[in-house]
């Protein structure tokens, strides 16, 4: 499985991702990409740091995100749900690749596919009001009747979002030696799930 992590600029997160998942695991390839990187970019000095101390060290250059590595990807974990967000707007055809790190590890199958389930159903009646209803209605009234049908939509939406851990890997661009490493063993506590996922998958 080729595996592809996903930050905004490609020097703090992704590759600290892709270091320490290289010296995890020994089968399968692992990159790292940003969606607004330069290309060619050395890593944030701080990152250097913090994976020196471990003993880990990674030859990085930043890779902007694109169809080519989406397409050599068979995963791609991204470091939030803004990150997934925007890769889904821009790069659709590659959409059931997307995961966030930390959903991909810490919610259950059932409960991500009900979400997406729900998600999707959302959409479709959203979706089939505005074109039912858009040449008829004003603006305000259309925002007030879509508010009204979607509303229990919302609830179960929002109450089933409440019930998952924070998917988010928290950003440490521009904080101390310190906040880099904390993000650091965030990062290597949710690969080492990562790892034993991967490992069980492979197994059955």
């Amino acid at each position: 499985m080729n595996i592809l992590f996903v930050c905004t600029g490609n020097t703090c997160r992704s590759p600290m991702a892709e270091a320490i998942l290289r010296a995890k695991r020994s089968g399968g390839e692992v990159k790292s990409a940003g969606i607004f990187a330069g290309k060619g970019e050395p890593m944030a000095e701080n990152s250097r740091k913090v994976l020196d101390e471990v003993g880990l060290v990674l030859d990085h250059e930043t890779t902007p995100i694109g169809e080519e590595i989406l397409d050599w990807a068979d995963l791609v974990l991204t470091m939030t749900d803004r990150h997934k967000q925007t890769l889904a707007l821009q790069y659709p055809t590659h959409q059931d690749k997307y995961y966030t790190l930390k959903e991909y590890v810490l919610i259950e199958d059932e409960q991500w596919e009900k979400l997406k389930k729900l998600y999707t159903n959302f959409e479709e009646k959203r979706s089939k009001i505005l074109r039912e209803s858009m040449k008829d209605m004003e603006a305000e009234e259309l925002d007030r009747r879509l508010m009204q049908e979607l509303e229990d939509d919302i609830r179960e939406i929002e109450e089933l979002e409440n019930k998952l851990p924070d998917i988010n890997i928290s950003d440490p661009f521009g904080g101390s030696v310190n906040v880099y490493r904390q993000t650091r063993d965030e990062l290597e506590n949710h690969i080492n799930l990562l790892v034993k996922k991967i490992d069980q998958h492979n197994k059955e």
